[in-house]
């Protein structure tokens, strides 16, 4: 009796476990790209794994869920991770232990805290002629390129000639909003022109032409600047004063002076007209009288050579 139930309970399970890969093998169907079903990227994907094979040039990576994995499909691989390339796929594979960040299995591009990168390997120490940075995690040389004296392997204290400290960094051209010191060999801030307030706006004066005045306004120097600062804007202003134009045509005194000289040029052009009509119609009488003396001449010749053909026929 214990034996047939034994036997039933196999069956049981088996039947079961039977039950259960059918499942699971209808959740595996793949799904052509389009699918609703599959995530961005995916070429190829099931219901229960995500992704199974990825678009050209995006590498399939596998994310744990539990006790699955995910498959997703990335342009790039992420952290801790490298990506390799072959005609079938590409695939992310994990870095070394040592490294955050690396290239390929074999050659670190960022160790993890605690351990200094060195020709692509991460070490606990660094080798003699070199200093550990915690910063950059990596194995540097004792002073900062381009510095002459240094505190640490992070921080100068004095730079090389051609170079300007500023923030324990070495420049050779300082950044915005610094100018180089000669003095200091340093980077100092740039100094920017100040000015102050407008004055209210000055009386209203005539300037040259009549019935034209205008007032001005001006403001004076708080900060001159430095060679490479701000420079400094217009310190005066100028303009029409306003409502003056119309009571100045009403001032019956006013510009008197002016409209004599206006009237005196009028009439000195009209002078000079009349005289130079005058002269062109002189020139016009003489040029009349010139064409009047040619064709009495002209006449004159003719009447003599009338006469001479007269006396001697034969002539011609």
């Amino acid at each position: 009796m214990q034996l047939q139930q034994l036997i039933s309970l196999v069956l049981i399970l088996h039947w079961m476990e039977d039950a259960d890969c059918q499942h699971h093998a209808s959740k595996h169907r793949q799904h052509k790209r389009g699918s609703p079903v599959c995530p961005g990227g995916c070429l190829t994907c099931s219901v229960y794994n995500g992704c199974l094979t990825c678009l050209p040039k995006l590498f399939i990576h596998l994310e744990r869920d539990g006790m699955r994995q995910i498959g997703v499909c990335l342009a790039s691989c992420p952290k801790g991770f490298f990506g390799t390339r072959s005609p079938e796929k590409n695939d992310c594979s994990k870095c070394g232990s040592e490294c955050d960040t690396c290239f390929d299995k074999n050659f670190c591009t960022r160790c993890r805290a605690g351990s200094y990168l060195h020709k692509g390997k991460c070490q606990e120490s660094c080798p003699d002629e070199l200093v550990s940075s915690d910063t950059k995690r990596e194995c540097v040389p004792p002073c900062p390129v381009d510095c002459d004296t240094c505190l640490n392997s992070e921080t100068c204290t004095r730079c090389m000639p051609g170079y300007y400290l500023l923030h324990g960094q070495c420049h050779s051209v300082c950044p915005e909003e610094f100018e180089p010191s000669e003095q200091l060999m340093e980077c100092v801030p740039a100094v920017h022109c100040e000015v102050g307030e407008w004055s209210e706006w000055g009386p209203c004066l005539r300037i040259g032409k009549p019935c034209f005045r205008e007032e001005t306004r001006t403001r004076k120097f708080l900060q001159n600047p430095s060679l490479q600062g701000k420079p400094c804007p217009a310190t005066s202003e100028k303009r029409e004063c306003i409502g003056k134009r119309k009571r100045c045509g009403k001032d019956k005194g006013a510009h008197k002076g002016d409209r004599k000289n206006r009237n005196n040029r009028k009439e000195k052009a009209s002078g000079e007209g009349r005289r130079e009509r005058k002269r062109e119609r002189e020139r016009e009488r003489e040029r009349e009288m010139g064409d009047r003396e040619d064709s009495e001449n002209r006449n004159k010749t003719e009447q003599r050579r009338r006469r001479a053909q007269s006396r001697d026929p034969g002539a011609v």
